[in-house]
Parts: structure tokens; sequence; C-alpha cells
């Protein structure tokens, strides 16, 4: 399958890409800068340099000949700014402009699938239970780039809800897939780096009371499902690996990185001084991805954080002077 990637060269990208390439698929990826475009030539793939996401001839001209458009450009701001709305005004852009401009110039181009990335923060917190994909979801300001981005891609194909029976009714064979991941952590992500920082000062990297659920996944795991996601029935998927509290979250954490303290929750005032933004990253969400699972055949390789933190340390060690 020949597949054109928006945000290639991310932390997502960087461990989707080889996959792609190894499992067979021709790759081509937008890449903004020499030295990402040499990264992605190394990795297998082509790169398409300069593109301009919010123009949308050169987006039709990029996408022609493509089987598959996956988009996963984002641009997610340091935790240090993450509480300024404006800080996520090009995230937001990127969704809620660049999200339709692909959708359109892929389904000019007579591209057959369409794969977007997205998160599961936005479902209504349910304590202990058990969180799936017809669940309720709160729907406000913060999120709203990110649901409209959610359905213009699976509305690229016929809208089914992912229950696997792969009707693709009046889609003309198109398919629309949402992948709702939950939070990223890898060796080379950002956060790696803003969490050692916070553990200095005692606190876990993970925000909310300690017994809350927190989805998270692995990136190379994420990367393998959005491989997969090129053989899923159309809909919306949640992909995370076994959810675990944020307490044992944090704990595995600390352990990994061999910091002895015992973390701290997050304070109360900076819980409240976050607004509807800190709330997203607060509630507890146990989510289940089991329907991703059923459909594919995916599973992540590291079954849940504690697995998947103590390889990140180890890489981690591995990767400094």
């Amino acid at each position: 399958m020949k597949v054109f990637i928006a945000g290639a060269t991310g932390v997502l990208g960087r461990a989707t890409v080889p996959r792609l390439v190894a499992a067979g698929h021709e790759v081509r990826g937008v890449a903004r800068s020499p030295e990402k475009a040499a990264r992605l030539r190394a990795a297998g793939a082509e790169p398409v340099e300069g593109l301009d996401l919010f123009d949308p001839a050169a987006v039709r001209g990029a996408v022609e000949g493509a089987d598959a458009v996956v988009h996963m450009a984002t641009n997610i701001p340091p935790v240090s700014k993450a509480w300024r709305a404006k800080a996520w005004a090009m995230n937001d852009r990127l969704r809620r402009e660049a999200t339709p401009i692909l959708v359109d110039a892929a389904r000019a181009s007579g591209v057959q699938r369409f794969v977007k990335e997205s998160v599961c923060f936005f479902y209504v917190p349910q304590g202990d239970a058990w969180i799936d994909e017809d669940s309720p979801i709160t729907r406000n300001e913060f999120g709203e780039a990110t649901l409209g981005a959610e359905d213009a891609a699976v509305g690229f194909g016929d809208g089914a809800r992912g229950d696997g029976d792969g009707d693709r009714g009046d889609g003309g064979g198109r398919v629309g897939v949402a992948l709702r991941f939950g939070l990223f952590y890898s060796a080379d992500a950002r956060a790696l780096t803003e969490g050692l920082s916070m553990a200095r000062f005692g606190t876990g990297p993970m925000i909310g009371r300690p017994d809350a659920y927190q989805p998270s996944i692995h990136v190379d795991d994420a990367g393998a499902a959005v491989v997969a996601a090129l053989e899923a029935p159309g809909g919306y998927y949640n992909v995370a690996d076994e959810p675990i509290t944020k307490g044992e979250w944090n704990a595995a954490f600390f352990d990994a990185f061999g910091i002895t303290r015992k973390p701290r929750a997050t304070p109360k005032v900076a819980l409240k001084a976050g607004g509807a933004k800190a709330d997203v990253l607060a509630g507890s969400r146990r989510v289940s991805s089991q329907r991703f699972r059923d459909a594919t055949g995916w599973a992540p390789q590291y079954p849940d954080a504690v697995v998947g933190l103590k390889a990140v340390a180890a890489a981690h060690r591995e990767s400094q002077p």
C-alpha cells in the first residue's frame, strides 16, 4: 500500500514509519527540514519537503497516488506552557483546519483509507468502571478541535463505529479510522524529560487522584497500531495498554528510574490553576482497547506502563554519555 503521512517525523512518526516500511508499504512523509528529510530516507521512506498542510492545492498534489493517508501531525506545547490556551493554537489548527484539507484531498485523489491520530482523554471520567468507544464523551472548548478531527476522519468513510462488521455503506469503498490513543511515553519523548524534572521535586508525571486510572501506551506499540489500522474496519478505536492507577503509574516511573522517594500527588492548587485542561488530564479513565484488538489482532508489546517504563528507563540510560 502507498501511504502518505502528515506528522512522519514526530515521536509517533519515528515509531511508525519503520514499521510501515518493514510491513512492505511504500511510505511518503512530510519533512519540515533537511535533517528530518534525511531521517526519513534513512528509515526507507520518501520525504515530502516543505509542504504547507494548510494549502489545499499543495496537499492535493502531495496526496495524489496514495492508497492511504495517515494524519498524526501535532504541536503539543511543553508542560510549562500547556495551561495557556494560546499554547494550543497550532495544535488545534492542525486538527481543525488541516484535517478537512487532508480529507478533501484524499477523497478527490481516490484514496481509499484515512487514519487519524487522536486521544482517549475526553471520555467522561468513570472511576474504576471500564470505558469503551460507546461511553459518553465530554465536549468542551478544549476538546472541540480534537473531536471534530476524529469525526472528519471517520466521515471520510461510511461513519461506521468500528463494530468489526466491515460494512462500508455508501462511502464508495472508502474507510475512515480514528485512533484514540492513551498517553504516549518513550525514551525519546519530551514528556520523559519533563517527567524527570517533576520527579526531582517529588511529584509524579501523572496528575490527579492516586486511585484514578491512567490510560497510556508506549510509542512503539502506538506505531504498531497505526500499521494495524490500515486493515481495520472504519470507526473510532481506543488504543492503550492495560490501564493502571495514577498512583501505580507514578510509583512505576520512580522505580524504573531509581528514584527512592515516594511520589507526591499533584498539589490541589496546581489542578485548580489548570482549569478545564487539568480536569481532562486528571480524570479517571479505565479505557478498554478490546474493540481494536478484536478488529485487527493488535496487542501491545508492553502490556502496561509498569513493564513499559522499565524498557524506557533502560533505553534512556543507554542513550546517556
